[in-house]
């Protein structure tokens, strides 16, 4: 039964993107540390979280503002919402991670140049998916600190030093990509 779907996907997958090549690239240094980053920091946050559970009291913090306060109480077993998140978010972008040639690129993809673009591409994917995960590890770990009465809430400022990350991300991709002949 697997292999049916997972032939009948690759069919699919062919038919809509018949003039890409399907090209096996390695992972770079880069990609292997930012994806042992990220499955850590799920780690940490589901430990975190576990070591945490006796203490939390029945109401925990399950979102906050633009400005890091804490705006909605729900049920403690709600905190296990986040890891769920992630790990969800981690399994769906590597999925697609390890499809590079199902990308968006510009009409200038050719043969020749499609490994560049695939990497570069697969290497975005791979920054923002692992920036994701650690950004919902560190609301996670927030949550039980606000729930324990550590901290007051997210911290504005480390929150947006993850959106310029993926801003960075993004940007960095698109210039390098904009460079490929």
């Amino acid at each position: 039964y697997k292999k049916t779907i997972r032939c009948s996907y690759r069919k699919e997958v062919e038919e809509m993107f018949p003039e890409r090549p399907q090209i096996h690239i390695e992972k770079t240094m880069l990609e292997k540390l930012a994806n042992i980053i990220g499955i850590a920091s799920i780690v940490a946050m589901i430990l975190y979280i576990a070591f945490n559970w006796s203490a939390l009291p029945d109401d925990v913090p399950i979102h906050f503002n633009a400005a890091g306060e804490v705006d909605s109480w729900g049920s403690r077993w709600l905190i296990f919402f986040l890891p769920t998140i992630a790990i969800a978010l981690y399994i769906f972008m590597e999925v697609i991670e390890k499809r590079p040639h199902t990308h968006n690129y510009p009409a200038r993809l050719t043969e020749r140049n499609a490994a560049q673009f695939y990497k570069e591409s697969r290497q975005a994917m791979n920054l923002t998916k692992n920036i994701a995960t650690i950004m919902l590890a560190y609301i996670g770990i927030q949550s039980v600190l606000v729930a324990l009465e550590k901290v007051q809430g997210l911290g504005i400022t480390v929150m947006g030093i993850f959106v310029l990350m993926l801003g960075f991300v993004i940007i960095r991709s698109m210039i390098r990509m904009s460079k490929i002949k």
